[in-house]
């Protein structure tokens, strides 16, 4: 007996073929124009459909490139998010002396560490996000951390204090989440 499909657990109106089959083109055309790099384009297109193959939405899709787009441009910003990484890497790499320079598998274990951090630290709003970086990357005391964003020590404490509280549930209370 084979194994029910991730299609076949749709239900019935939900027209993922028809849109696929309307909207893949148009979909793949807009990627293209925003990242300007055809394979690209056509991997995160195949991503956005396998991403609304995942969603058990059971009604009609009334807008269906606003829903496409949408879930795209997630896609697209943890691209850029991911392409934005490796230039940040790819530079600090440049910058080191050959005899340094870390192995092939080294470099993927940083990258990958890199944008697990990244991804982490998605849900907080940017001030905490930045307080949070200034302090653990750039050692910043709270006091230089208020002094560079423009808010009191207390509001960096709290922000401190929200992004230590996200990082703990992310890292040990996956459930919760």
């Amino acid at each position: 007996m084979n194994p029910p499909s991730l299609a076949s657990s749709l239900p019935a109106e939900y027209p993922v073929e028809s849109l696929y089959a309307e909207h893949h083109g148009w979909l793949q055309g807009w990627l293209r124009r925003k990242l300007g790099n055809t394979f690209d384009a056509a991997d995160l297109a195949h991503d956005t459909f396998v991403r609304v193959l995942g969603k058990n939405a059971g009604e009609h899709i009334r807008e269906p490139r606003a829903y496409l787009t949408t879930i795209a441009g997630g896609l697209l910003a943890t691209h850029w998010r991911r392409h934005a990484l490796e230039q940040a890497w790819l530079a600090t790499l440049a910058a080191r002396p050959m005899a340094m320079a870390p192995s092939p598998e080294e470099r993927l274990l940083i990258l990958e560490t890199l944008e697990e951090i990244a991804r982490l630290l998605d849900g907080l709003p940017a001030q905490v996000r930045e307080a949070f970086l200034l302090s653990q990357l750039d050692g910043l005391s709270y006091a230089q951390i208020g002094e560079r964003l423009g808010i009191t020590v207390n509001v960096v404490q709290k922000a401190m204090t929200r992004a230590l509280a996200h990082c703990y549930k992310a890292m040990y209370l996956p459930a919760a989440s």
